[in-house]
């Protein structure tokens, strides 16, 4: 193998090409030794003009094992010197370019059978890969080659094999490519929904929770689409299942009880250990996913959740000017979870005299549940740790939410893990949709209904500029692109604000983005591709119908216009809706887990969503008493409009000729294009509602 020693003339300047991107992940590298280029047409050209090939790195400013191969390879002057004598050096934040990110995923699945970051992929000057992998170690080690091996091998291949090399990449351009066409089906009808429901009834790990073997991802989703049927049917049959799984995630490990929030996975099938990672669009799901628990149960531990989670995201994840970042590092210090876990005696230096309680709650001991330390999770339940200490079974969460706080003030005095301050406009409409419906759900909540209106109005402005809807925000400068997830998650969290705050705005934005949305990003042939009509010339055009970490921007697309031709009566937004769910259907049938968004759009297409309109005085009481009637139980199956005057500009059509009687607040209920009786009255608006 040849060894090259770093010579900062040779590319390997000290200062890259990253040092003016946006995106905190690229910044981590704009000192290495490599001379990384950010993806765009001067690094594409270079390729080209020198013929060479294109060593690709995509990864996120959380990743773990993104960070030991940037110390490992990327800042060893060797290294360096090699990558930049033979290859062009592109690194990418996969956060900031899904399309990017899908389209070289799915050519590393397909030629290595298994993905994840960092990914580590080699292109030809056409962007066609020849080769994939994901992290590489230093030296030879977990039976895998050195990274250096594998750059001197394609090196040489490239050199002396180039026919072979260019057969490949000509091989999986293809498979690709046959990968983004898709048959259209039928749309899913309640009866597969029934099965498809009992399925992942029978495949739940009832031992821990879950589905499948670890690493064990939060698969909020999953459950969204259970409680949405539950409700639908007006059945129980799941309410177990939800239970289990919801106490399992958050009984500590996944979920941070001192500071809020969930971890990305847990590496144990008990959910004990967690990588570390905070990202947004978990929380996200996961808040609204335990508020809609709390509205079908009012089991308090879910409403403690919620809270908890959204004053995580406001304390620790929110802009001064209203975005919401995008994660925390797993590491601090150069050790994973180092800012999480707790020594015994940290933890009786910190309680003191009400160590003994909060040690037997979380089954604390000298040896500790991870590499000798504790990572926080319940050993007991609130009713066995009251018969223990003698308490009232009330006083127990009290009494720990109390000690939760001394750590967590004792926690601040540690090194924090790093921010990923930069703001994507689809995880913030993420966010955005769970605290706008956690700001109607919960009483007292104005906090949250200004935490809400501050974000949306800063996604509007900030990463909206010149009216053109961007990607990604991070001080005071956008990216160009922008995708398919970013309007249809802004479209659904505008919409859930509106059906807080009832203010016209929130609702014309919605539709005006929905509008621009078909307009750049339909496929004719049925549903949306990921990235706009006047975007870049990539490999292909990325189509990716399949939920993963985030819900599939298809899926994401299908239930706002579902919601919006409620809204609008315009037919063209449900025709487009039904068209993308036909795109899914067999893939739904044998995958469900992998599509637990769609599931909940095929719920709302399945039944009938209930459209409520509501005209009053908003200070008038009776008013105010219908919303709350309306708001008081899970309704995943109902849209709901409202307005002091049926004459407001830009109100939903649902309002329009809708006004009061006998100058009384009125409501009105419609379904399956039938409207019933307006009301006055609670009693019957309940009784309309669950009929």
């Amino acid at each position: 193998m040849r060894r090259i020693r770093y010579n900062p003339l040779i590319r390997g300047i000290m200062s890259n090409q990253l040092s003016n991107s946006t995106s905190p992940y690229l910044l981590q590298h704009a000192h290495n030794p490599v001379n990384w280029h950010p993806w765009g047409k001067e690094a594409l050209k270079i390729a080209k003009a020198e013929n060479k090939p294109i060593f690709l790195s995509i990864g996120y400013a959380a990743c773990h094992w993104c960070h030991v191969m940037a110390h490992e390879s990327f800042e060893d002057p060797e290294t360096a010197a090699f990558m930049n004598e033979r290859f062009i050096n592109i690194k990418v934040d996969r956060e900031e370019r899904p399309d990017l990110d899908n389209i070289y995923m799915q050519a590393t699945i397909a030629m290595t059978g298994s993905g994840g970051w960092p990914m580590s992929v080699f292109l030809t000057p056409e962007l066609k890969p020849f080769y994939a992998g994901t992290y590489f170690p230093p030296v030879r080690r977990y039976n895998m080659p050195s990274f250096m091996e594998v750059l001197s091998g394609l090196a040489n291949a490239w050199a002396n094999d180039r026919e072979e090399v260019e057969k490949t990449g000509g091989k999986v351009f293809q498979h690709l490519n046959a990968q983004t066409k898709s048959e259209n089906g039928e749309v899913l009808t309640t009866a597969h929904l029934d099965a498809i429901a009992r399925s992942m009834q029978e495949s739940y790990d009832w031992g821990y929770g879950g589905w499948g073997d670890a690493p064990k991802f939060p698969q909020a989703m999953a459950a969204e689409f259970l409680l949405h049927h539950a409700s639908v049917r007006k059945t129980d049959e799941h309410a177990k299942l939800i239970k289990h799984y919801l106490y399992a995630m958050a009984r500590g490990g996944m979920y941070d009880v001192v500071g809020g929030g969930f971890s990305r996975y847990s590496t144990d099938n008990q959910w004990r250990v967690p990588h570390f990672e905070k990202m947004l669009y978990d929380n996200a799901l996961l808040t609204r996913t335990y508020l809609h628990a709390w509205q079908a149960t009012r089991d308090p531990f879910y409403k403690r959740i919620v809270e908890d989670t959204i004053k995580f995201i406001a304390k620790e994840m929110t802009h001064e000017q209203g975005g919401f970042y995008s994660s925390l590092d797993a590491d601090s210090e150069g050790e994973e979870g180092k800012f999480y876990i707790w020594t015994l005696e940290e933890v009786r230096d910190v309680l003191q005299h009400d160590s003994d309680f909060f040690e037997a709650a979380y089954g604390i001991t000298p040896k500790g549940n991870w590499e000798g330390k504790t990572v926080l999770q319940r050993a007991i339940d609130d009713a066995t740790l009251a018969a223990r200490f003698k308490l009232d079974a009330e006083t127990v969460p009290a009494k720990l939410a109390e000690s939760h706080t001394r750590l967590y003030t004792a926690r601040a005095q540690r090194i924090r893990p790093g921010t990923d301050d930069k703001i994507l406009t689809a995880w913030n409409g993420l966010m955005l949709a769970a605290i706008a419906e956690a700001a109607r759900v919960f009483e007292n909540t104005e906090p949250y209904l200004r935490l809400a209106i501050h974000n949306a109005e800063f996604l509007l402005s900030s990463l909206r500029p010149n009216g053109q809807l961007r990607r990604a925000w991070r001080e005071g400068k956008t990216t160009n692109e922008v995708f398919l997830e970013d309007y249809a998650a802004l479209i659904l969290g505008l919409l859930e604000l509106y059906q807080t705050d009832f203010n016209e705005k929130w609702f014309s934005s919605a539709r005006e983005l929905a509008d621009e949305m078909i307009e750049k990003f339909t496929d004719p042939s049925g549903g949306f591709f990921d990235t706009p009509q006047d975007g870049e010339n990539l490999l292909f055009r990325p189509k990716d119908v399949q939920d993963n970490a985030t819900p599939s921007g298809n899926a994401l697309a299908c239930e706002a216009l579902l919601k919006l031709a409620a809204y609008t009566d315009e037919g063209k937004y449900r025709d487009l809706a039904e068209n993308s769910l036909k795109l899914v259907t067999q893939f739904t049938l044998r995958y469900p887990l992998g599509f637990g968004r769609w599931l909940t759009a095929a719920e709302l297409a399945a039944g009938t969503l209930k459209q409520v309109a509501a005209v009053g005085e908003a200070q008038d009481p009776s008013f105010q008493g219908l919303l709350k009637a309306i708001r008081a139980e899970y309704r995943p199956s109902v849209v709901v409009a409202a307005s002091p005057s049926s004459s407001k500009e830009n109100t939903p059509a649902l309002l329009q000729e809708r006004g009061m009687i006998n100058g009384k607040a009125t409501v009105y209920v419609c379904e399956g294009f039938v409207c019933k009786q307006p009301t006055t009255e609670v009693e019957i608006l309940i009784e309309q509602l669950n009929s």
